[in-house]
């Protein structure tokens, strides 16, 4: 394929950590986290894949991104939108409406100034809230969300996320919250949660994540809440892991649940 000179993302190997950040924060999914001889590092699926906007630019803690102009293959839009579809057709409109903003010519010219301290991609915007307990609500407190904090996915949390500073980790396989009625009260309450699935997610990514947060946050304690199938609990074991990673003296619980949406011992 015959190259050309146009903007395209830039991956410094001494800045990048690995942590994976950027990946959700692509709509184009044109980011991916490779093994290296250097540990983890963030890599091109394929320069046709990059349009060169720089949407992930905000989402690198360490700010090993940056926007070049270099001779490489050109955007493939139609490329591009298929591996949307595939990998994740939640991002088709993002990325629709990115390119929308910026113009077809921008996908050659375009600058792009994304502030470092924001995400592009609205799920992986960091939030945080409060709310003031109402002792007169007390009887249907359970019907409300206890949730103080965005986004829970384990992808998308950010190690530098101030919420997980000194925090009680409450780290959620995906399943219990359909199971166990009374979650947010039991659970979630003053705790910062997480959220993944050991069976079908990257357990390597997670272990990598999980240790990232504990040696930069810091946190109090950590919770893992899981089902009793068997694949479930490999959520504790990445937990685990993490932990011995870090050599952390951190306090662990490992929380199971039934199918019947019981705690079981």
């Amino acid at each position: 394929m015959k190259k050309v000179k146009r903007k395209i993302i830039n991956i410094d190997e001494e800045l990048c950590t690995g942590c994976g950040d950027c990946v959700p924060s692509c709509p184009e999914q044109a980011l991916q986290i490779v093994e290296t001889p250097l540990g983890p590092k963030a890599r091109l699926v394929g320069e046709f894949f990059c349009d060169g906007l720089g949407a992930c630019l905000g989402a690198c803690p360490t700010g090993a991104l940056t926007v070049t102009e270099e001779e490489v293959e050109p955007y493939d839009e139609v490329a591009t939108v298929e591996r949307i579809k595939e990998k994740a057709p939640e991002m088709l409109e993002t990325h629709l409406k990115h390119i929308k903003e910026h113009g077809a010519e921008s996908i050659k010219h375009h600058e792009h100034h994304a502030a470092k301290e924001k995400h592009t991609c609205p799920s992986a915007k960091v939030m945080q809230w409060t709310e003031e307990e109402d002792e007169s609500k007390t009887q249907t407190r359970r019907s409300k969300s206890q949730l103080r904090q965005w986004p829970v996915q384990i992808y998308l949390v950010p190690p530098i996320a101030p919420y997980l500073k000194n925090a009680d980790l409450l780290i959620i396989a995906d399943c219990v919250p359909f199971t166990y009625a009374n979650l947010h009260q039991d659970f979630i309450k003053d705790k910062v949660v997480l959220v993944g699935c050991p069976k079908f997610d990257d357990a390597e990514a997670y272990t990598e994540k999980i240790s990232q947060i504990i040696k930069t946050a810091g946190p109090k304690s950590i919770i893992v809440v899981h089902m009793e199938v068997p694949c479930c609990s490999g959520l504790a074991n990445i937990v685990r892991q993490a932990i011995e990673q870090t050599g952390s003296k951190i306090p662990f619980s490992d929380i199971t649940i039934s199918i019947k949406g019981e705690v079981l011992k």
